[in-house]
């Protein structure tokens, strides 16, 4: 769990960038988003199927260009 200490010297603001720096660091908030809405396990299947062939598909045309 991320966590910033705060002494009586310093700033607010920048304590605040610190804590979303760790939080986004952590991957809370994207673990959040997903855990939002329940997904069917075949839906997750599908989506990391796609995901696949487009990083496929990227790395071709990457290779194709050099």
């Amino acid at each position: 769990m991320p966590g910033v200490y705060l002494d009586d010297s310093d700033n607010f603001d920048i304590s605040l960038r610190r804590f979303k720096k760790q939080v986004e660091k952590a991957g809370i908030l994207s673990e959040l988003k997903k855990r939002q809405h329940y997904e069917k396990p075949s839906v997750m299947k599908k989506k990391k199927k796609a995901a696949a062939k487009k990083r496929l598909a990227k790395k071709m045309r990457k290779m194709r260009t050099m």
